[in-house]
């Protein structure tokens, strides 16, 4: 039987939205034509008005000819044919309620926006209005595997006449033919049912209730006997077979019995306490928990001044503007062991740090006053004050470890045009001695490439790599000698 005639034989009848293209009118009329129904030049009483969803026209139709007298009487989109002709069957108004489309809006977390579209022509299809607002649809579609699903669930089941749905809803709906919401289910909110009897409470479940709390907490005046924790132990306690009687009962009415019944309980837990007589805090009670085991602290260990506050400390006697003295300027740093004297082997000036041993970490169990140093023109410290036995060594002696001490290394006398004689005090010899190795490297930088040591300092104090210093120095020099020979081509070419 063709798919647009009813029960009785008789034709459906269709009414064109008059503005749709020619071309689209005269297709609609043969298919319609071809699968039993009938195209009216009115607008008919009972059938289907195909118009053009969206339009002008299409909402002048609607309201001029939509009446809650003429239930037979739908608008669908003409698409509407083409539909019915592929699914083999006269597509059922099933969205409509009291001659009006449900209204229904499609949420965005349907991302897909073909499936978005197929699914807006299947609710106007079937007569429903997917264009509705989320405030004003009744039917809100969204993803079930989203999070958002769950949330309009729990925001819209307080709302009388709000169903949220899944987007497989629709088809479900068109293939039984029929409008079904997703049916409510009970849930058990908890709390015994009205008429349900309740597990009274024996004297052997009393008896228990006080084994169990002169075990955990023999002493009243300890505390904790009307806590939860003690009764939610009580039930925790229902793997093990001796207390499986604690699930007749849940833990809060463990927990009043004894809240209840406290005057009258405490005398027969006093009475197991006084055959029993166990001592405070022993294993096993309530609240007693094992020592944690005792770290072995480690001293802290002292640090001596910061960085900034030894080079505040350090100084600076002689001219450092680049002009040449009589006598080379002389640097003091604090406390230069002996072991980093020139002539020794000494680290890499690319790689050690720049620190004063001020800086240094002092080990577990040193004094302070043990490494006490000599700045400047202060008092030598105790450890650096000559025995009696070697104010007695002959002059000879001193002579000859005057003599050793007068070996200047070759950074300091880089820069000097003459040499300080060996005739100068012993004191600005060690002075001289005890430059820092950084300022050695940054002397002898000075004297290989013909620049002020101010200069040179300037730069590493802004870069703090050795070697990148010598570099830039090296360039620069370069750089200036191949002027200089520019220079001269030129005066000899003039």
């Amino acid at each position: 039987m063709p798919i647009f005639q009813d029960a009785n034989g008789l034709a459906v009848k269709f009414f064109v939205q008059k503005d749709i293209s020619q071309e689209i009118q005269a297709e609609l009329c043969e298919t319609i034509t071809s699968l039993g129904g009938r195209v009216e030049a009115k607008v008919p009483r009972q059938g289907y008005i195909l118009v053009q969803p969206g339009t002008a026209e299409a909402e002048r139709l609607r309201l001029c000819w939509a009446s809650t007298d003429r239930p037979e009487r739908h608008f669908v989109p003409y698409t509407y044919v083409e539909a019915c002709k592929i699914a083999g069957m006269l597509l059922r108004q099933i969205f409509v309620e009291n001659g009006a489309p449900i209204k229904m809006h499609i949420h965005h977390s349907i991302a897909n926006v073909n499936a978005r579209a197929a699914l807006s022509q299947r609710i106007m299809h079937s007569g429903g209005d997917p264009t509705a607002s989320p405030q004003s649809a009744r039917v809100i579609l969204a993803d079930p595997n989203t999070e958002v699903f769950q949330h309009l669930v729990k925001s819209y089941q307080g709302v009388p006449d709000k169903y949220i749905e899944s987007y497989l809803w629709v088809k479900k709906c068109v293939e039984k033919g029929a409008l079904l919401y997703t049916p409510l289910v009970y849930k058990n909110p908890g709390g015994r049912r009205p008429g349900e009897e309740r597990t009274s409470f024996t004297e052997e479940d009393e008896e228990r209730l006080c084994q169990w709390i002169a075990t955990k907490i023999p002493y009243k005046e300890t505390g904790g006997r009307t806590g939860n924790r003690l009764y939610q132990q009580l039930c925790e306690m229902a793997v093990d077979p001796e207390y499986a009687w604690v699930t007749r009962h849940t833990w809060q009415s463990w927990r009043e019995r004894y809240k209840k019944n406290s005057v009258r309980l405490d005398n027969l837990i006093a009475a197991i306490v006084d055959q029993k007589k166990p001592a405070h805090g022993e294993k096993g009670q309530y609240g007693y928990v094992r020592k944690a085991e005792e770290r072995t602290r480690r001293a802290r260990k002292r640090r001596g001044k910061s960085a900034e506050e030894a080079f505040q400390t350090e100084k600076i006697i002689g001219d450092m503007n680049g002009n040449v003295p009589s006598t080379p300027p002389i640097i003091i740093f604090p406390s230069v062991p002996t072991e980093q004297l020139p002539g020794r082997s000494q680290p890499s000036t690319s790689t050690m740090p720049r620190v004063s041993p001020d800086e240094e970490e002092m080990e577990d169990g040193e004094e302070f006053e043990e490494w006490r140093i000599r700045i400047g023109n202060e008092p030598p410290p105790a450890w650096g004050k000559r025995s009696a036995d070697t104010e007695g060594d002959s002059e000879e002696h001193l002579d000859a470890k005057r003599a050793r001490s007068l070996d200047y290394p070759s950074s300091v006398l880089a820069n000097e045009l003459h040499p300080p004689p060996l005739s100068q005090t012993s004191g600005d010899t060690v002075a001289r001695m005890n430059l820092h190795v950084i300022d050695q490297a940054i002397h002898e930088i000075a004297r290989e490439y013909r620049f002020t040591v101010e200069e040179v300092k300037e730069f590493y104090d802004k870069c703090g790599e050795m070697e990148r210093t010598r570099a830039r120095f090296r360039k620069m020099r370069e750089l200036l000698s191949n002027l200089s020979e520019g220079i001269g081509d030129e005066s000899t070419v003039s």
